[in-house]
This record gives C-alpha cells, structure tokens and sequence, in this order.
C-alpha cells in the first residue's frame, strides 16, 4: 500500500518547485517519456506495450536505475512512453535492459505547490514518489484544464 506523500515545495537540496506531477488517473505513476542511448534497440528488441525495461536516466545525471512498463513503443524514433514502477516486476519477469536512457518528458496530472504549470515556461516541478526528492525542470508545453485537474506534459527534462 502506497503512503501518502509531503509535499514542502523545496527538494532535498532545498531547491523550490513550482508543482508536483503525479499519475493520470489510476495510472500507477506519472508518464515518463525516455529514449535509450541506443534508440535501435527498441525495434531490433521489439519493445512494445507491456513490456518491462532496465536503465538508468543518465542523459540527466540520475545516479538512480529505474524499472519502466512500457505504454508505447515507437520502433521509427526508438522513444518509449513509459510508468515507473517498483523493483519487484524485474524480479518477476524478463526485463530488457537498456542500460542508459534520456528523459525526453513527462506526462501527468499537476498539484500546484507554489505556482501552477504555464503553457511556454520552463518551471521547477517535482515527480511524485522521486526516490531523490530532486525538483526537476523541463518546459512545459500542454496544459489542459480537465475537470480530474490540470493534465500537463513537460519536456526538456533536466535535474535542478
């Protein structure tokens, strides 16, 4: 069972974000968006839907290896949509591991800690449940009133 989370607005380093951004729904965590070091292994792998991938975010500097289920793979540009997940489903099952990856973006629904998301901005944002309690930030480039909440997608995601 998932425990709730404190929110401060500043990180471990104590470095303010704007907002914290968190699944989709009964998604199981926010959308992250990667492409691995070696984009070519996504179509000679046939990653797809479903599938269970290793890596570590260090285009980012994340010293943190991340468990990912893929959402969707695009076999032209190798990019992977992805959720986080815990360690025990690459315990469980066959993993395919990349090894190293790029975050591209992420996907999800925004709490405004001290700002909300605005279209065009590159803001300080904190993924929930990050293992490293480190803001991040990216440019945010959607953001959609929804009656669930603000449903946003940053991208040019670097670590603060």
């Amino acid at each position: 069972m998932a425990r709730e989370a404190e929110y401060t607005g500043t990180d471990v380093c104590k470095k303010p974000y704007d907002f914290v951004l968190g699944p989709l729904g009964n998604e199981p965590s926010a959308r992250k968006i990667v492409l691995p070091f070696r984009a070519d292994l996504v179509e000679q792998w046939k990653i797809a839907r479903g599938d269970i991938v290793l890596g570590r975010p260090m285009g980012q500097g994340c010293p943190v290896q991340h468990v990912l289920r893929v959402i969707d793979a695009n076999p032209v540009t190798g990019v992977l949509t992805c959720h986080t997940i815990g360690p025990r489903a690459a315990r469980e099952g066959t993993v395919k591991d990349v090894q190293a990856y790029h975050v591209i973006g992420f996907e999800g629904m925004a709490t405004p800690v001290s700002r909300p998301p605005e279209f065009g901005l590159r803001m300080s944002f904190l993924p929930s449940f990050c293992m490293m309690d480190r803001a991040h930030t990216g440019v945010v480039n959607m953001v959609l009133n929804k009656s669930s909440g603000l449903h946003v997608r940053v991208e040019d995601i670097r670590i603060l």
